[in-house]
């Protein structure tokens, strides 16, 4: 399963954005803006170790588009500046790089994906089954 080995990461991520968003939502200043960086900070990480699988990948870009918007939402809260018109921008981004995606890629993965993996020493069973 591709991202197994970051998985953990990526559970502990969602404990961040939580964070992140439960200090917005209290409006706790100082919290919610640290929580920024090591939320962003992972999810850029993640979006790095995903980089071999395509699928993932265009996921976690899609990911990382929605955190910082989500991010520059609430510092624009924060300091009463309208910040969501730079937010938007970020979660159209997001779903422009997700449906191209889907649009130029996700068949071909899905069919990539469904066909059996087939290693030498079953080539070669399956050869003499047919003879």
């Amino acid at each position: 399963m591709p991202g197994a080995d970051y998985r953990w990461i990526e559970n502990g991520h969602i404990l961040l954005w939580l964070i992140k968003d439960a200090c917005w939502s209290m409006e706790w200043k100082p919290g919610g803006l640290f929580m920024i960086l090591p939320t962003v900070s992972v999810a850029f990480y993640i979006l790095w170790r995903s980089r071999g699988h395509r699928s993932e990948f265009y996921h976690n870009i899609a990911v990382c588009c929605w955190i910082l918007a989500n991010s520059v939402w609430m510092a624009g809260e924060f300091f009463e500046r309208e910040m969501r018109p730079v937010a938007a921008a970020l979660f159209v981004t997001g779903i422009a790089v997700i449906s191209f995606y889907y649009l130029r890629y996700f068949k071909k993965d899905k069919k990539a994906a469904e066909e059996p993996v087939r290693v030498p020493a079953q080539e070669k069973a399956l050869v003499a089954d047919e003879l």
